[in-house]
């Protein structure tokens, strides 16, 4: 297991090399291999840093993965800050903290190291130091004006693909709307993708970020902005996550599955760099902010009934056909069932009457702008009342 490469890794599912090989990351190094974390030192050594930023979590911290970190830095002979307060689905204000904790230091590199959340928030710290002002001020595209430090991103779930993204994902801490920030200059430098990361990540943590990174897969093969290249990441990366992601949920330690796993969610992140989301996303965020449901389980429930929307339309049937010979939609319902996510919106406690606030902010979020069937007010909530 040692020696896999994502060569190998891919080398019976008939996909280009420049594919496999992230040839269209073009701002992005990609280091991959079991306790390749453990080489960080080695892998920044080039930056001459003088002192690092790590955004992490205590949860990271607890499961032992920050110390081989530390201790490579240490023998490279590379000072570094340790920021742990990392919160999931990263607020506004939670980089304003976090940006207090750094910005005084003389932080002249930023490691990413945990889930999405962590990531993200290095990515909007990096945004706050450099460039000053909120992140209001970035949210869209290619809004920093100056230089930022590089970035490191050693994720330890196989779920959001941020590593490959120029994309922050903060929630405004007053409306919890989700913006996305994005800017080339924010895309890590270097990611590094170690498996062994993943294997000490609770049963449920696995589920939700393994759904999440289906459903990117899925929504980057139809949206507006697809291309024939996004469509390639997307294919790719479903094939490794439909191929492994019962075996990960049926035994948490088999490294081969969670080498297709971290890969796909990945390959799935370079394609979002290209061709965005689309409205199961934009359903779902309004669940997370109002009912608390976790991302993975919120897109994952609306995923099944946007694929059947879109269906409509021939040329986007035809392409969710290409991924599995089993009806899609319910091949991501089994997906919920084998991983204990409810499938329903009623398991979670919301109800007919939540569905016109619901998809009154669901047509306020940014990825249903890219979905391939035009999705208004009163189609979010045909999307609901169908999940419930």
């Amino acid at each position: 297991m040692n020696e896999a490469t994502p060569e190998t890794i891919c080398e019976n599912l008939c996909f280009h090399r420049d594919y496999i090989d992230f040839t269209h990351l073009s701002n992005t190094i990609i280091h991959f291999g079991v306790n390749e974390s453990h080489k960080i030192g080695e892998h920044i050594k080039d930056f001459n840093t003088s002192k690092v930023l790590i955004v992490t979590d205590n949860g990271i911290i607890d499961a032992g993965h920050l110390d081989p970190v530390v201790n490579s830095l240490k023998n490279c002979e590379i000072n570094y800050e340790i920021y742990t307060n990392v919160k999931e689905n990263p607020s506004t204000d939670d980089v304003d903290d976090c940006v207090d904790f750094a910005k005084n230091k003389s932080i002249d590199l930023i490691i990413g190291l945990g889930g999405g959340s962590s990531l993200d928030t290095a990515k909007g710290v990096n945004f706050i130091l450099t460039n000053g002002g909120t992140m209001h001020d970035y949210r869209g595209v290619g809004k920093a004006t100056r230089e930022m430090l590089p970035f490191i991103a050693i994720p330890t779930t196989a779920g959001t693909g941020s590593e490959c993204q120029s994309f922050a994902i903060i929630s405004d801490s007053t409306t919890h709307e989700k913006m996305a920030c994005g800017d080339l200059k924010a895309a890590a430098r270097i990611a590094i993708l170690d498996p062994a990361l993943t294997t000490s990540q609770p049963s449920h943590i696995s589920a939700h970020t393994g759904i999440d990174a289906i459903s990117h897969a899925v929504e980057t093969l139809v949206t507006k902005k697809r291309t024939e290249d996004s469509m390639q990441y997307s294919k790719l990366a479903f094939a490794l996550l439909n191929r492994s992601f019962e075996k990960i949920i049926n035994n948490p330690t088999d490294l081969d599955a969670r080498s297709d796993m971290l890969l796909g969610a990945a390959y799935a992140g370079t394609a979002i760099e290209c061709s965005m989301l689309g409205s199961a996303h934009a359903s779902a965020n309004p669940l997370t902010a109002n009912f608390s449901v976790p991302h993975g389980a919120a897109v994952g429930l609306m995923l099944p009934h946007v694929i059947k929307f879109n269906s409509s339309i021939p040329e986007i049937s035809e392409l969710y056909n290409s991924l599995s010979d089993e009806c899609l939609s319910d091949r991501i319902t089994n997906f919920l069932k084998i991983s204990n996510i409810p499938p329903k919106l009623k398991d979670y406690g919301i109800k007919n009457e939540n569905f016109k606030e619901l998809a009154n902010e669901a047509t306020h979020q940014w990825t249903g702008n890219f979905n391939p069937k035009p999705t208004d007010l009163d189609d979010f909530i045909s999307l609901y009342e169908c999940a419930l």
